[in-house]
C-alpha cells in the first residue's frame, strides 16, 4: 500500500478515478503500492502492471484498463467490454468516469 496520498493529487481529475478505482476493486488494491505507482513524481508503471494483470480475468483487466484510461486517453479501453461486469463493478466504472469527465 502507499504512504500518504498527496492532497492535492486527490483534487487532480486524472488521479482521482486511479485513487477510486484502486482503493475500491479487489484486485486492483492489491498493486496499489510503490512497485507501481510513484505519487511524488505523478508516475504509473503502466507497462509493469500490464505485465502483471496477463493472467487476470476478462472484467479485471477490464477495470486496469478503465483506470489507466481515465488517467490517460493513451490507455485505450472498449467500454462495450462492461458487459463482463457485476453491477458492483458496473457501479465503480460509471463512479470513476463521473469523477474525470464532471
Amino acid at each position: 500500500m502507499l504512504a500518504t496520498i498527496p492532497q492535492h493529487l486527490y483534487q487532480d481529475r486524472y488521479w482521482k478515478p486511479i485513487f477510486h478505482l484502486f482503493k475500491n476493486h479487489m484486485k486492483l488494491n492489491q498493486y496499489f503500492n510503490t512497485k507501481y505507482f510513484n505519487l511524488e513524481e505523478g508516475t504509473i508503471k503502466i507497462t509493469s502492471l500490464k505485465r502483471a494483470s496477463a493472467p487476470w480475468s476478462h472484467s479485471e483487466k477490464f477495470m486496469l484498463n478503465l483506470a489507466l484510461h481515465l488517467f490517460n486517453e493513451k490507455n485505450k479501453v472498449n467500454l462495450s467490454d462492461m458487459d463482463y461486469l457485476d453491477s458492483y463493478n458496473q457501479k465503480l466504472a460509471f463512479e470513476a468516469m463521473k469523477m474525470r469527465f464532471l
